[in-house]
């Protein structure tokens, strides 16, 4: 079969937001819906068990709606449903995996994950998504894939789009591969590989690999599934190698932590305004990245407290200039840059080369889309030098890549006139953020409320 085509969409019509101005410190008390990372691995991990799973306070926004929908396509039954006291529930019951043809959009999840999954289908899978996917790394995953057993056709780009032809499982075994680009990789394998006949075992060999603690959590999902894995932490692990056993996964009840990644822009918010906002429901514990952001935010001078009412972050009255390796936090880069404009002296960001691959070019995107507000940004291998300058508005383009645009909300806060074109790809993880920034900038109480996911 050969590689399907799938006709580009017709762009949408741009949504010019004028991004609101803080008259003041912030302070707010704000809730952030599931994380997408956690959302789309227990619907994967779901899929692949062997009994009914219910996953509670999903995250349900583009990324993880294109992943549903690639698994109800491959004959996967998800329910959406409102649980007692109105939390939303989605319930998955696996059933065998057939012919489809899925839509991954720009989900990088969707893109590394499903691929290993299609291998278990009975019949040919295709995928294909949004022109940017297909520039976004996949040849090491699909090498590997072909290592362990799999038949798929690429025509030779070691990219999307991509036909999977399913036999209905594969050998699996032992497989290295560099996965620098990105850790997605690594967890795409590991997340089928309980399914694959001889499990998987899968080293990572190459230049360091970005974002380990998201392997940590796929790790955790694997084991709260049932699967005997071995990571490198743990006693008799090798370095830089993963390996899964062949075995059954279970279902159950599983509820998704709030997205933490999302939740930096809110918190940012106190930091850019000395301001005080807490992030309710913000895990004691947890393996996410974004854990990391109180360190980050005190980097900064700000004031950080956690218990259980979540977090609160206390901004500082003069922000100080940071030097921060963020190779195990990517994602809250383009953030932590954002409010590195407002700092009393310059700021580096290292360790995130590989954000140059993400739903765009992340680097040059601050770089140049920062300078349209007269901001002095240098783009290094791997990362950006800000300098502070005064700023000035401007219209800001998120290039279809929602950090970029949370990231643009929150300079809004400090200089007038920053409009953001297609402010809607916030959607992506936050389908509502518009109106929960506005919510934040609108509470005038020390501890209101914006309304919960």
């Amino acid at each position: 079969m050969a590689a399907p085509t799938v006709p580009e969409r017709p762009p949408a019509a741009p949504l010019l937001w004028d991004a609101p101005v803080a008259d003041g410190p912030v302070r707010a008390t704000v809730h952030v819906p599931g994380s997408k990372s956690g959302t789309n691995r227990a619907l994967v991990l779901a899929a692949a068990a062997g009994d009914v799973s219910v996953l509670r306070a999903p995250l349900v926004a583009r990324d993880t709606r294109l992943m549903a929908g690639a698994l109800r396509s491959l004959g996967v039954r998800v329910d959406d449903a409102s649980g007692p006291g109105g939390t939303r529930t989605w319930t998955v019951t696996p059933g065998p995996l057939g012919a489809a043809t899925l839509d991954v959009g720009n989900a990088g999840t969707a893109a590394r994950f499903l691929p290993p999954l299609a291998c278990l289908a009975d019949g040919d899978v295709a995928l294909d998504g949004d022109p940017r996917i297909r520039e976004r790394p996949l040849r090491p995953l699909l090498d590997a894939l072909r290592a362990l057993g799999a038949s798929l056709h690429d025509g030779g780009r070691g990219a999307l789009p991509v036909v999977v032809h399913g036999r209905g499982g594969i050998a699996g075994g032992a497989v290295t591969l560099d996965a620098s680009q990105s850790s997605q990789l690594i967890s795409g394998l590991l997340l089928a590989g309980a399914r694959f006949d001889a499990g998987v075992t899968v080293r990572h060999a190459g230049p360091r690999l970005p974002s380990r603690p998201f392997l940590a959590m796929t790790v955790a999902a694997l084991r709260a599934r049932g699967a005997s894995v071995v990571a490198p932490e743990d006693p008799g692990g090798s370095p830089d190698v993963w390996q899964v056993a062949p075995g059954p996964l279970r279902g159950g009840v599983e509820d998704i932590e709030p997205d933490l990644s999302t939740a930096t822009a809110f918190a940012c918010a106190a930091a850019a305004t000395a301001g005080r906002v807490t992030v309710a429901g913000w895990p004691i514990a947890s393996l996410q990245p974004g854990t990391a952001l109180p360190r980050l935010l005190e980097a900064f001078g700000a004031t950080t407290t956690l218990d259980a009412g979540g977090l609160t972050v206390v901004g500082p009255d003069r922000l100080t200039g940071v030097d921060l390796d963020l190779s195990d936090h990517p994602e809250s880069a383009p953030t932590l840059a954002a409010l590195a404009l407002f700092a009393d002296g310059p700021s580096r960001l290292s360790g995130i080369a590989h954000l140059r691959l993400q739903e765009t070019d992340r680097l040059a995107a601050c770089r140049e889309e920062f300078g349209r507000l007269g901001a002095h940004v240098e783009e290094t291998a791997d990362g950006l030098v800000i300098h502070p300058v005064p700023l000035h508005g401007a219209v800001l383009d998120p290039r279809a890549d929602h950090r970029l645009a949370m990231a643009y909300a929150l300079i809004g806060l400090r200089v007038p006139g920053v409009r953001i074109s297609d402010i809607a790809t916030t959607g992506k993880t936050l389908p509502d953020f518009p109106d929960r920034w506005g919510a934040m900038l609108a509470a005038a109480d020390p501890h209101p409320t914006v309304a919960p996911a």
